[in-house]
């Protein structure tokens, strides 16, 4: 049974009560021999004496002479310092005041406080301690050595941080719920590859530790590695290339189309869309142009329509290949050196958790020099013909589409629009949706990509599963009601309390339609704070709202035919 701090305690404090303080050390001592190397600091810890007493008593047993001396009477022995010098513990606890309420002028506050400056300056002041005194006293007092905890993001946050990780998410759940690949990509940090030490230890026979280099100068033959990671969020798995020349856009996009060739077009065969999350800087930044254009590179090989979102500046941390992949890579190969880009690969790819993780991992010994640019014209015909910024801050969120095949014919006549969509379109006035058209189309606006992945959601949870069809949506019909219909459908029901079969008789649509597109966007517009207060009368009826509206100077369409 090994034992333990605790379990030595509760043998200390039975049996010294009994001893003398010559047989205490003595025991003390024991112990302490009997543990080996650090005994002596593990034995007074848990006895609560000073090393110094369980060292003498080991020492004692170790000379084999006979112990002399006598044990003290009950209340013998000198006084603590704390007692005998009632200035000592508050001159202390001043010096060891935080930086933001320490004394400016106190010599020590740009210093290492250690316990041995610390003995010194309460010498300078007066007050005689030990190093060892000055310990003890300070864990008494409730202190501990502790490093800096990283946890401020910057001097500045973005205004638009938490906003942009809602974004985020809402992207990610409406590419993952219509059965899309979303990946998070980052590259890891440049490891030199040699018998190079490295944080950690791992378990080896006694006394054997691996032989590493004293100095950490790069070895020009054996070179470095740059993994470039890639984690699929919905499989849970991580593609890892790793790199031996420069981290620049091309090796990004590279690692990118290496990972859809080996995994993603197997694991998603029917996909049309591909998400990227990656952070604001780097090869991979969102002012980097050849990222863009390299994506646009891929989209066109591909034919995918590729979306990237970055992070805020400064937010890399949440990216969910740090904290999914790198991280177990990292505890995966603490203490080993990387001797050779093999162990590398081997390593990377033998990272698993108990969540089910899997990583794959491919040397890339290809060439990607530095300094090559896209002028400003290619950045033009880019944006022109392939690059399509969001609405919402559009330097971070951004599409790119594949080229169009065929042709360049001329566009057609656009499509006369559906009676349904004409009588939605006439029913968008402020009297019966408490809301200018302006506003409304602000809101549909801000509102496309929230509704597209709760109607997302809702259809997963009504099918039971994801598209047959992955990226295929329904064929549109008449009797489809489209964003804004559902803003004035809903409008309508909450501005005048008309109700939903009532709505849907106007529109010759089931009741059921109306009324599960009052459900979805009911909660849409909680959240965005989109509220209309009551109209002044209550409308119940097809008759009572043609009397309100005819009140309005509105003329309500005739009710048109079922659909289909």
């Amino acid at each position: 049974m090994e034992m333990t701090a605790e379990s030595l305690a509760v043998m200390f404090g039975e049996i010294f009560p009994h001893l003398d303080e010559r047989q205490r050390r003595l025991v003390a001592g024991a112990q302490a021999r009997a543990l080996g190397h650090g005994g002596v600091r593990f034995v007074a810890r848990a006895a609560g004496v000073r090393e110094a007493t369980v060292s003498a008593g080991a020492g004692e047993l170790a000379a084999g002479a006979e112990v002399l001396g006598r044990a003290r009477r009950p209340g013998g022995g000198a006084r603590r310092l704390r007692d005998k010098d009632p200035g000592l513990v508050p001159a202390l606890l001043a010096l060891v005041e935080p930086e933001e309420r320490g004394d400016p002028a106190s010599p020590l506050r740009w210093t290492t406080k250690s316990t041995r400056d610390l003995a010194a300056e309460l010498a300078r002041q007066g007050h005689k301690a030990c190093p060892d005194t000055v310990g003890a006293l300070l864990r008494e007092e409730g202190f501990s050595l502790q490093a800096s905890a990283k946890t401020m993001e910057g001097s500045k946050q973005h205004p638009d941080r938490d906003a942009q990780f809602g974004y985020i998410a809402a992207q990610a759940a409406e590419h993952m719920a219509a059965g899309e690949p979303v990946i998070s990509v980052d590259s890891k940090k440049r490891e030199k590859v040699g018998p190079y030490a490295r944080p950690g230890r791992q378990w080896r026979p006694r006394g054997n530790p691996v032989r590493v280099r004293d100095h950490s100068f790069p070895d020009e033959e054996l070179g470095v590695a740059i993994p470039y990671g890639v984690y699929d969020l919905a499989a849970n798995t991580g593609w890892v290339n790793v790199g031996t020349d420069h981290d620049t856009a091309a090796f990004a996009v590279e690692s990118i189309r290496r990972w859809w060739q080996a995994r993603g077009r197997a694991d998603y065969p029917q996909a049309r869309r591909l998400l990227v999350t990656a952070d604001a800087g780097g090869s991979n930044g969102y002012r980097t142009r050849a990222w863009k254009a390299g994506l646009a590179g891929l989209a066109a090989e591909t034919g995918l329509e590729i979306t990237c979102c970055h992070f805020p500046p400064g937010t890399s941390k949440w990216n969910k290949v740090e904290h999914r992949l790198f991280s177990q890579i990292t505890m995966n190969w603490r203490g080993r050196p990387l001797t050779s880009h093999d162990v590398i690969l081997r390593s990377i790819a033998a990272t698993t958790t108990s969540t089910g993780l899997t990583v794959a991992a491919a040397l890339d010994d290809g060439r990607y020099p530095t300094g090559s640019g896209v002028s400003d014209q290619q950045m033009t015909d880019l944006k022109q013909h392939a690059l399509t910024p969001h609405g919402f801050h559009g330097t971070w969120n951004y599409t790119v589409r594949p080229p169009l095949h065929g042709p360049d014919l001329p566009p057609g006549p656009p499509a006369p629009p559906s009676r349904l969509a004409q009588a939605t379109g006439a029913l968008d006035r402020p009297a019966l949706t408490g809301m200018t058209r302006q506003d409304l189309a602000a809101l549909a606006a801000a509102l496309q990509l929230p509704f597209r992945a709760a109607r997302e959601q809702h259809l997963y949870t009504a099918r039971g599963g994801p598209r047959r069809r992955a990226g295929h949506a329904s064929r549109p019909c008449q009797g489809k009601l489209d964003l804004t219909a559902h803003l004035v459908v809903t409008l309508l029901h909450q501005h005048l309390s008309l109700p939903g079969c009532q709505i849907a008789a106007l529109l010759g649509l089931d009741p059921t339609v109306v009324n599960d597109a009052i459900r979805l966007t009911t909660p849409l517009l909680a959240a965005h704070g989109a509220t209309t207060g009551p109209a002044p009368a209550k409308v119940r009826t097809l008759a009572d709202l043609r009397q309100y509206a005819q009140a309005a100077g509105i003329d309500l369409p005739t009710k048109i035919k079922p659909t289909n």
